[in-house]
């Protein structure tokens, strides 16, 4: 037996080790990974698990946990060692899961049925009628195919004799697929070798069989399927999967928001405008879908959803009302209803169960109490499991009475001491711990009557040894889940079925971006370019400040006048500030929550809407993103640090840029990001400009070289005219420029064409506002500029005016592009590509 490893890790007679026999062995099936464990030096453990967080990070793969101290995007933990099941004991659960979603699925079926199961005894009214759970509105209809429960989830628990016992059942909107594949490609870069000599089974399949069954089952009536996503946004703890999820499958990821009913059909809202959508999988809860019908003060739903699914055209994964099978009060009745719907003896054993609503098991669950579990009867209470033997005084008193006075509303389970797994310390030995974990297992269906189940799962660690409860709201960790692969099954990656409308195969060379992401997408590209431009302006003075020359300190009144009308720094009534005390306000824009504005404050909203728009952009693109707003968390305690934040910032930012223009389609989307980095770097240019020509010419000709660098163009006047700054040459490149992209004139250029190609493909209205600003521009002559000349008070006037109109007229722009495209009311778009 491998030794260095193992030496010191504990073992405990009453559980179940998922990683040693009884007798301190190592299980077969556990053997390969240890020995190769055994092979690597702690040096080396600890790049494999620093591995793993880094690629957590720049995957940013989180997991929401309100008022967390870890911050609101709390990163997902992953332990390095997987949890690993023997391929003839995956395949007797892979059986009984998938029995148990046919059995959920056709106790949805009935419920919303015919009921034959509360005519016949088999389930008590009151664990129907009497819980939130059952929507009365969705009872009598059936639901595209027939299919209830599209995707299913199921925790289970290993006793001390290694049985699996189901904990729950998860039935509305299970979550946990998108973490399992991602914890997978994590691993599979962590640890390769392991992976492939040890012949672990792909999850694949399942995605491509929720695609596909979705797809078949779509009401489409000929049409080429939408389906999206439904998300309650990215303030729910998942959302972080559900953005994962929706790239990966390619669905539209939206909210309540983007969808709207017409005519009992629903429709996402486009730029392009209303395209029908033909099925939602959603992950949002039953009651919060539909505030007409459900309930009433839900922000996030869809208005008119449950009669659209009612009617049949729209189908929703889960179908509404699926939640209320969550109710742990309903396991006692399980093996029964098996025998009845499906004429088979429930194969997976559910964790010995007691309704309090009857009295014998109320009785039972007294005389017990000790020795059980006190859970909440229904989904919709707001409880956390009660171990009998750990409640004493008071508290055990009034949980007492709580029982005795409303029965109906628990139930109680039998103490599972949950089975120990090894993971990995990181207090710097990397030496094997154990922790009590819970599994959960997918299943999805096939379209056929039957379910597919995930070759692995999502296994959860408690946060402390020997802890009962795994809650990742608590601390929990995760483990991959590696399945090891039977050879005698032959089993191969089924290929995506490709789903088309009559006719042949659709080829689209379009994208259906959502107002919502289209808006998200155009912030995104303004505030890059904001918090770059801040950045640049910010460096550029704190470098006239340190670099010594009489000449940097003579401007140094007029470049603080600027940033102040900026309102990059409060503006002061000396106009001859000390050197130390611009510094000390310069260094406070990058990270001072106190300062008016701060490159932090600017990241952080950059970072809000790309998060929004995850499923739009590259994995690169992503990781780029994930790393900015850690750039600006050092303190910054002098003007050298300072300017290399600063520096770090302005490089991520021309890498966003650099991304946008390699990675990203050229749709709709793109286009508005496009527009929004160019409004916003004509604003800018032209507030610096026009406040810049407030100065006194003299003042303005010792400031030339600062405003060039601050508009990152002070390379291309140098190779143009190898010497300093002058007035004519400098305001030639900065306004009227068509070749400067940071120039006016090319501000002004781009806005024509990017608007002009939106107006040609979403077919609203044409933005004439750039087009007006160039014909302002090219009215002007640039000799009447020269100092000294009669005209250069008249041009400078209409210079002056022509920055002012930019700006507001870049305002005007936002407003209009945000009227037309971001919040359509128009009537849907054709169906045909």
């Amino acid at each position: 037996m491998p030794q260095r490893l193992l030496e010191s890790y504990p073992v405990s007679s009453d559980r179940y080790d998922e990683m040693l026999q009884a007798d301190g062995r190592l299980r077969p099936h556990w053997r390969t990974l240890i020995d190769q464990l055994e092979n690597l030096s702690p040096e080396m453990l600890r790049r494999r698990a620093n591995e793993v967080r880094d690629a957590i990070a720049s995957d940013g793969v989180t997991y929401n946990v309100y008022a967390d101290p870890k911050g609101a995007n709390r990163p997902w933990e992953l332990d390095l060692l997987p949890h690993i099941v023997a391929a003839d004991e995956w395949r007797s659960l892979e059986r009984a899961v998938a029995q148990r979603a046919r059995l959920m699925n056709a106790m949805l079926a009935d419920i919303y049925g015919e009921q034959r199961l509360l005519r016949e005894g088999l389930l008590p009214p009151a664990l129907v009628f009497g819980q939130h759970g059952y929507l009365l509105p969705c009872h009598g209809f059936t639901p595209p195919g027939g299919v209830h429960l599209h995707a299913y989830a199921i925790d289970l628990a290993r006793s001390a004799d290694g049985t699996w016992w189901v904990v729950s059942d998860r039935t509305q909107g299970p979550s946990g697929t998108g973490y399992a594949l991602q914890n997978r490609q994590i691993m599979a870069r962590a640890m390769p070798e392991a992976l492939r000599d040890m012949q672990v089974e792909s999850p694949h399949a399942y995605f491509h069989a929720l695609r596909s069954t979705l797809m078949r089952l779509a009401p489409a009536n000929g049409e080429q399927p939408l389906v999206v996503l439904l998300t309650p946004g990215p303030y729910n703890e998942t959302y972080s999967e559900h953005a994962f999820l929706a790239h990966t499958l390619g669905f539209p990821l939206v909210e309540g928001v983007d969808l709207t009913v017409r005519g009992d059909q629903v429709f996402l809202k486009t730029l392009n405008g209303l395209r029908r959508v033909h099925a939602i999988l959603r992950r949002m809860d039953d009651d919060f879908c539909d505030p007409l019908e459900l309930r009433a003060d839900s922000a996030l739903g869809v208005p008119g959803l449950t009669q659209a699914a009612r009617l049949g055209n729209v189908l929703v994964a889960n179908s509404l009302g699926s939640g209320m099978l969550e109710s742990t009060a309903l396991h006692g009745f399980l093996p029964a209803i098996s025998e009845r719907l499906l004429g088979e003896p429930l194969a997976l054993p559910t964790v010995a169960s007691w309704w309090c609503g009857e009295k014998p098991a109320l009785d039972y669950t007294l005389a017990h109490f000790d020795d059980l579990v006190i859970v909440p009867a229904f989904s919709s209470m707001r409880m956390q499991p009660v171990f009998g033997h750990s409640i004493t005084g008071s508290a055990r008193r009034r949980l007492i009475e709580s029982l005795q006075l409303q029965p109906h509303a628990y139930a109680a389970q039998e103490w599972v001491r949950l089975s120990q797994a090894p993971v990995m310390s990181r207090s710097g030995d990397y030496r094997l711990m154990n922790r009590t974990i819970s599994l959960r297992v997918f299943a999805v269906a096939d379209g056929a009557g039957g379910y597919k189940v995930m070759p692995g799962g999502l296994t959860r660690v408690a946060s402390r040894q020997k802890r009962d409860v795994v809650s990742m709201q608590q601390g929990g960790t995760t483990k991959d889940v590696w399945v090891l692969h039977d050879n005698d099954t032959g089993r191969e990656i089924p290929e995506e079925e490709n789903v088309v409308a009559p006719g042949g195969l659709v080829i689209r060379n379009t994208v259906d971006v959502s107002s919502h992401a289209g808006e998200n997408l155009f912030w995104m590209g303004r505030y890059s370019e904001r918090v770059k431009n801040l950045a640049r302006l910010l460096r550029t003075t704190l470098q006239y400040t340190t670099d010594g020359q009489s000449e940097s300190r003579g401007m140094l009144g007029s470049v603080s006048w600027i940033c102040g009308q900026l309102g990059v720094l409060m503006p002061k009534a000396d106009p001859r500030p000390t050197i130390t005390g611009l510094q000390q306000s310069l260094q406070a824009a990058v990270i001072d929550p106190s300062a008016a504005v701060t490159v932090a404050t600017q990241l952080r909203q950059l970072a809000q809407a790309a998060y929004q728009v995850r499923e739009h952009l590259s994995l690169d693109n992503w990781h780029a993103l994930t790393k900015m707003p850690a750039m600006v968390n050092d303190r910054i305690n002098s003007p050298a640090s300072a300017q290399q934040v600063l520096g770090n910032v302005i490089d991520a930012c021309s890498g966003l840029a650099g991304h946008a223009l390699d990675d990203m389609t050229r749709d709709a989307g793109w286009q508005f990001l496009m527009v929004g980095r160019h409004i916003e770097r004509m604003v800018n240019m032209a507030t610096l400009f026009d406040n810049f020509l407030r100065l006194p010419p003299a003042r303005q000709t010792a400031a030339l070289s600062w405003l060039l660098e601050s508009a990152s163009s002070i390379v291309t006047y140098r190779v143009r005219y190898r010497r300093t700054p002058e007035w004519l040459p400098v305001l030639h490149l900065l306004v009227f420029d068509v070749s400067n992209p940071h120039g006016m004139a090319y501000q002004f250029r781009m806005l024509q064409q990017y608007l002009a190609d939106i107006g040609q493909q979403l077919g609203l209205l044409s933005m004439t506002i750039p087009t007006h600003l160039s014909t302002q521009l090219e009215a002007m002559n640039l000799a009447d500029f020269a100092h000294g000349t009669p005209t250069m008070e008249q041009a400078n006037a209409r210079l002056t005016q022509l920055m002012r109109d930019a700006v507001s007229g870049g305002y005007m722009l936002s407003d209009d592009l945000s009227r037309h495209y971001f919040t359509p009311l128009t009537a849907p778009v054709s169906q045909g590509v």
